[in-house]
């Protein structure tokens, strides 16, 4: 397991501790919906099944982690259950996951939901029951709006950004290369913004393959 990946799940770990503790000393609830003196419920949606089932063997790995930390005493003796589904990649699929963890099982916060249109489409729902949607597993550039929705909060880079470092390794150590990619509209603006916007681009349509444009971008 990378170290950023190993940080980033000690991170919810962490956050779990901060949202299990809140309330007032004069509240009658002691907890937050989720957790308890011997429980924290974490839920998660994942693609285990359909086209981005690749990804799935990332709620595996979070599971496997949740049960080391289970295994050396939980997080100040409470025990982590974590309750991951299957979306298989479908946003109406995600939102009935996300009513199934919220309602049913009552979980915390809901940790790294994988997918644009998976989280998408849970968004809405997810801040109007005030329950975390926490590390959203997706590199659009959507998750940072507190204003309307401050139970999101992503955590990977953007594909733009990404898109950016790609583009600036290959004019320098590349320059005279020839470069085929095959994108959706954010990685397409990361590269176009890549150093001076100097790289030839020939932008093809992602269905039929017709050559839209050709083209050398000006120098910014």
């Amino acid at each position: 397991m990378s170290a950023r990946r190993t940080l980033w799940i000690a991170a919810v770990a962490a956050s779990a501790i901060v949202l299990a503790s809140t309330g007032s000393a004069l509240a009658q609830k002691k907890y937050d919906t989720g957790a308890s003196d011997t429980e924290i419920k974490i839920g998660n949606i994942m693609p285990y099944s359909g086209p981005a089932s690749a990804y799935g063997v990332i709620g595996k790995t979070e599971a496997a982690y949740f049960n080391k930390i289970n295994a050396e005493g939980g997080i100040n003796g409470r025990k982590i259950s974590f309750i991951t589904y299957d979306d298989g990649y479908s946003p109406p699929k995600a939102v009935e996951q996300a009513r199934k963890l919220v309602e049913s099982d009552e979980v915390l916060l809901v940790f790294n939901p994988l997918g644009t249109p998976s989280n998408t489409a849970i968004e809405k729902y997810m801040n109007g029951k005030k329950v975390p949607q926490l590390f959203v597993a997706t590199g659009a550039t959507k998750w940072n709006e507190p204003k309307d929705f401050p139970w999101t909060m992503g955590w990977q880079p953007s594909y733009q950004s990404e898109a950016r470092i790609y583009a600036k390794y290959l004019m320098k150590e590349k320059p005279g290369a020839k470069i085929a990619v095959l994108f959706r509209t954010m990685i397409r603006q990361g590269l176009s913004e890549g150093p001076q916007g100097r790289a030839r681009r020939q932008v093809v349509d992602d269905n039929s393959g017709r050559r839209l444009r050709d083209h050398r971008a000006l120098d910014r």
